[in-house]
């Protein structure tokens, strides 16, 4: 049985917990273990300000002595997740607007380092898949941290549906308003033309009483919205529990030492619960599990531990690291769902037509799959909804 300590010190005024894995036990099975760095946040500011500014959802697990450049990929790839959720290796249509804040100044070429990798179709701005776009008109400065969230969320976004157009919208910053007024950009791309989609969003700050007050920012036709639910556990974020986005929860893989998936359990980290101020909505309606008048989240999940984290390509060089990286976080989870939405190829109205379906198809085993155990702050996976990862996660492409 795996034993983990903990401890917690600050690099950079950013807080750091570092997990020290019991190698001696881990080592009659998996042979000697190091220990792993997670590093939840970026570096700038964090949602300490009542939701005024957004943090990222992301974890990083690195090995003891990491190579400055990982040279190759060492977690879970497209490959190896595919058949975990029953998903085909190709096609998606239309658009996936991802929204971060800050500059990537290298998202096209990291992005085609990741495809070729992994053969996926080339994503580039000259064959009109891939385009990058300043929501305010300048380009902003750059931040390592956010180039590694869209750095994950590109590149998933295209793992999931490979034949989607992929665009990334940068904030001017990390404040709400920013991040808002880059969501109603996004919005604008994807329906340019009378074009569909879906917008994700990998950030969040903490719940508000007026957070409601900017729930019309999603509330767009030919669009679903999607959020990570937070990294968290039990605890909610905005505007993951806007009741017109789509709440992306958080799983745990596992396999055995041959590398075979066997089971699928909720991440502790999943964010979720009963939202403070959201009122639910009709989809949520008598739905077992569900609160009885708030807003309940998630409503889907997806890999997000990063002990099963995903294969991640950044060049942009942050805290001494470049390269190869393993992600979690239910920053994971918001592209993935997206990308596998846009795959499913439905197209809803809006999210709460998106919304509807999932939950109208809830008890499907076909389409997907009930999370029965694991645990995230005070609440258990169990059958059917539940506040650790909502619905369950997925299987194929019906249902969405």
């Amino acid at each position: 049985m795996r034993k983990w300590y903990w401890s917690i010190f600050l690099v950079n005024a950013t807080l750091v917990f570092v997990t020290v894995v019991s190698s001696g036990v881990l080592a009659q099975s998996q042979g000697p273990q190091h220990a792993a760095v997670l590093v939840p946040e970026s570096t700038v500011e964090h949602a300490q300000d009542k939701g005024i500014r957004a943090h990222t959802n992301h974890l990083i697990r690195l090995q003891a002595n990491p190579t400055p450049n990982a040279l190759s990929p060492s977690g879970e790839t497209p490959q190896t997740i595919r058949p975990v959720y029953n998903l085909p290796s190709t096609g998606g249509s239309q658009t996936i607007a991802i929204v971060d804040a800050f500059d990537y100044p290298t998202a096209e070429s990291d992005l085609n380092v990741f495809s070729t990798q992994f053969g996926l179709p080339a994503c580039t701005t000259a064959n009109g898949c891939f385009k990058k776009v300043y929501a305010n008109g300048t380009k902003p400065r750059a931040n390592c941290g956010w180039a590694q969230e869209a750095a994950l969320d590109i590149e998933w976004a295209h793992a999931m549906s490979p034949n989607a157009k992929i665009i990334l919208v940068e904030a001017g910053s990390n404040s709400f308003a920013n991040l808002f007024s880059a969501v109603d950009v996004a919005t604008s791309q994807v329906t340019t033309g009378g074009g569909k989609g879906e917008v994700s969003m990998s950030w969040s700050g903490s719940e508000f009483s007026t957070e409601s007050s900017n729930d019309g920012h999603f509330q767009n036709n030919n669009v679903v919205y999607f959020a990570s639910s937070g990294d968290t556990g039990g605890v909610n974020g905005y505007p993951s529990v806007s009741p017109y986005v789509l709440s992306a929860g958080g799983t745990t893989i596992h396999r055995d030492g041959f590398g075979n998936f066997t089971s699928e359990t909720g991440w502790s980290g999943s964010g979720g619960g009963p939202s403070k101020y959201e009122t639910k909505l009709s989809y949520q309606n008598n739905v077992a599990g569900t609160d009885p008048t708030q807003r309940s989240a998630p409503d889907f999940s997806f890999d997000a531990d990063p002990s099963s984290g995903v294969s991640v390509y950044d060049s942009t060089r942050c805290q001494g690291l470049s390269g190869w990286l393993v992600f979690g976080g239910t920053s994971v989870s918001s592209p993935s769902l997206a990308g596998i939405v846009n795959l499913a190829g439905n197209f809803a109205a809006n999210t709460v037509s998106e919304l509807g379906t999932i939950y109208a198809n809830r008890t499907n085993t076909a389409d997907f799959r009930d999370i029965l155990s694991g645990t995230a702050g005070s609440f258990s996976a169990k059958a059917g909804y539940d506040f650790v990862t909502g619905v369950g996660s997925d299987l194929g492409l019906s249902g969405k």
